[in-house]
């Protein structure tokens, strides 16, 4: 579907674009010419804008902002030459006045930091004081200087405040090195070296030499990072902390640090004191989480021979339960019930639920599930369930009120409480009407205008760098304002991560779940005989719309593909392979990706909800889960998915897929349906629901009421 764009924000985009030469212009709507959708509550709109998806104009129509799309393209190309390290500025004096100058030169800097010359690093920051390119600049210029042992430029550069350890400790060196290891110095030493467990930065290894030869890192001290090492479970830490303790000391806090690697007998004899007991309940709990039986055998050895106090003992029999019943293991509930009450906290809680479920024994998940505290028993997860399994254990009434409270919710659990009640899905859309004058105030931010245009030109790291600026200049409305200008821009997953401040923020579903390339998921899903709003839910959950998305695993673009899935869907449906890069094509992406989907619903024997949870998790831990709970309602089955992010991700698609239903259709398939595959059911209306009044205080006893007729 399109997305309108309101008058006042072309207008200041064409404004800023076209005299700045800043942005690429954006398309007024997302999706061919010529589509038609019905949104709730408007009007059906033909889309005519002249101008399609690709932001070139259509055939026979003028394209009023090609001044723009011609100034961003040499802003492009100018900063591919200065990446290459080949830039002459005289060459570009044209953009000398633009705003994306300062990332131009950046670029060109960037390339020579090592052999920079301090007084043109200082000019840049000079010039650009204040804005995110020259704090991005200053980190690589003070890295630089401290690579080269430039302590003066360092020192000249340095602002207090900076974070990240490595600066940190480049400070502390160039202090040390200029004579000014002051008592302040002392201090801000210690802190480093105490702050955390984990390893530091290589750049401390200096300054900490120096502590450590003033006699200012004491044992106290050292023993004060082993302990955070310890309960952070870096066994090497432990060891690089130690050597500068006594002998015996340093010996015993290598034995240790042994112990978090695999426990062994010679902590028996270790002392008694609170400090053995500490490494010992934590590399128990680390053992655990491979194997929670031998973690409970050797807690009946370690236990009595240190004397554990009841902390130490606790933390072990945590670990224990709750890797056991992550996996499901025969002893869990013994296991979970060893647990000290006070010990549980939600995740435990809700591990006791689980674990009940997938044993199908419903008192006792009932039961688990009304040990939880009110908060967390209060969420529609939960809400749900507790009403499903009164439901089962026969007590209706009880039953029926939970189904309508969680159905409140425009949640997963929501939305099948509803459906357990007839009710129409909870859903209460938000759309603001907000002053046009401040909405052109935040499209001409200097700081958002550089953000949107630097996204364009596929600079992302530098255009968050540009819109955080941005974000701490502006109020609630005028950070909602921006996120609807990064939409209008194509840069949809501003909305994930800067909505949500304020409860109202989730009612804006237009912005929260955006919608593009409509045209292409209903054709290649209709293709595929799936739904185009599992398909737009899918594209939500992996790529929030980004096609240049790329995972840590090499999952590419919108459907977040791995390159051996595409080549190989790509061949089965006859579609030529060129490379990896296709994946990157949003009409290719959803191609591969929609067939694939269908692929694995036919592997799955067309139930989504094995499909989804296929999709993310793979084969392998799917058909595990299949084996260990046979038949069991997809409900159950999904809540007691042993993957955290799969079993949140399953709910979430398919939550997705009735929001994106509303805004492809104006209403939806039933939740319980579309679990098991069935689109062309009853279709279910969205209404919100009415605000809940307090009850009426009963009269006191012994006395009537009366009522005025």
């Amino acid at each position: 579907m399109r997305h309108k764009t309101t008058p006042i924000v072309i207008a200041s985009l064409l404004t800023a674009f076209a005299t700045t030469g800043c942005a690429q212009p954006v398309p007024v709507d997302s999706a061919p010419t010529g589509s038609r959708t019905t949104l709730p509550g408007t009007a059906t709109q033909a889309t005519t804008n002249p101008v399609n998806v690709a932001g070139a104009p259509a055939a026979g129509a003028s394209n009023p902002l090609a001044p723009a799309q011609a100034r961003l393209a040499r802003v492009r190309a100018a900063l591919e030459v200065a990446e290459r390290g080949s830039f002459d500025a005289t060459a570009y004096a044209d953009l000398a006045s633009d705003p994306l100058w300062g990332w131009i030169e950046y670029a060109a800097l960037r390339r020579e930091i090592d052999t920079l010359d301090p007084s043109r690093a200082q000019a840049f920051l000079e010039r650009h004081r204040g804005q995110p390119v020259a704090a991005a600049f200053r980190e690589l210029w003070l890295a630089a200087t401290a690579r080269r042992e430039d302590w003066l430029a360092f020192t000249s550069a340095w602002v207090p405040g900076l974070k990240g350890g490595a600066l940190r400790c480049a400070d502390l060196k160039a202090r040390q090195a200029l004579g000014r290891a002051d008592a302040a110095w002392t201090a801000e030493s210690q802190t480093m070296w105490r702050q955390a467990g984990n390893a530091l930065p290589t750049a401390c290894d200096a300054p900490m030499a120096v502590l450590a030869a003033q006699g200012n890192l004491t044992p106290a001290l050292r023993w004060e990072r082993i302990e955070r090492a310890i309960a952070e479970g870096e066994p090497g830490v432990v060891r690089a902390a130690a050597r500068g303790l006594p002998a015996d000391e340093q010996a015993l806090a290598e034995d240790y640090a042994a112990f978090l690697e695999a426990p062994h007998e010679r902590a028996l004899t270790w002392p008694k004191n609170a400090r053995s007991r500490l490494v010992a309940s934590y590399g128990l709990a680390r053992l655990a989480k491979d194997n929670p039986t031998a973690a409970e055998t050797q807690l009946a050895a370690y236990a009595p021979a240190l004397e554990f106090e009841a902390a130490d003992r606790t933390r072990v029999l945590y670990a224990i339960a709750l890797w056991s019943v992550a996996s499901y293991e025969p002893d869990s509930a013994r296991r979970l019930a060893a647990v000290p009450v006070e010990a549980y906290d939600d995740r435990l809680h809700e591990w006791r639920v689980r674990e009940a479920m997938a044993r199908s024994d419903w008192a006792a998940a009932l039961a688990a599930l009304r040990l939880m505290p009110p908060a967390q028993r209060g969420d529609s997860r939960w809400q749900y369930f507790e009403a499903r399994l009164s439901e089962l254990t026969g007590d209706r009434k009880t039953a029926r009120h939970l189904f309508a409270e969680a159905a409140r919710k425009p949640e997963f659990h929501g939305f099948l409480a509803a459906d357990r009640i007839k009710r129409p899905y909870a859903l209460c859309p938000l759309a603001p009407d907000d002053d046009p004058a401040v909405r052109a105030a935040v499209a001409r931010d200097p700081a958002l205008t550089r953000a949107l245009a630097l996204y364009r030109l596929d600079r992302q790291g530098w255009a968050q760098r540009e819109w955080d600026d941005a974000l701490t200049r502006f109020n609630d409305t005028e950070r909602r304002i921006a996120v609807a200008e990064a939409q209008a821009s194509g840069w949809f997953d501003r909305a994930v991560f800067n909505l949500g401040k304020q409860r109202d923020e989730l009612r804006l579903y237009h912005l929260r779940f955006p919608l593009h390339h409509d045209a292409t998921i209903r054709r290649e899903a209709t293709r595929q005989k799936i739904d185009p709003a599992w398909v737009a839910a899918e594209i939500r959950a992996e790529s929030v719309f980004n096609p240049t998305a790329r995972s840590s695993a090499n999952a590419m673009g919108l459907m977040q593909v791995i390159p051996a899935t595409g080549a190989a869907v790509a061949t089965r449906i006859g579609l030529p392979w060129t490379g990896p890069a296709m994946l990157y094509d949003p009409d290719t992406n959803i191609a591969i990706g929609t067939a694939y989907l269908r692929q694995l619903m036919d592997q799955y024997g067309g139930q989504p909800y094995f499909t989804i949870a296929g999709y993310n998790a793979g084969p392998s831990p799917l058909a595990r889960w299949q084996e260990q709970r046979p038949g069991m309602d997809p409900d159950f089955w999904i809540e007691t998915i042993s993957y955290k992010e799969t079993r949140e991700y399953v709910a979430r698609v398919l939550a997705f897929s009735v929001i994106y239903d509303w805004r492809l259709n104006g209403d939806a398939a039933t939740l319980s349906d579309r679990l098991r595959g069935v689109t062309d059911g009853k279709r279910k209306r969205f209404a919100c629901p009415e605000p809940v009044t307090a009850p009426t205080p009963a009269a006191p006893p012994g006395k009537r009421t009366r009522t005025r007729r």
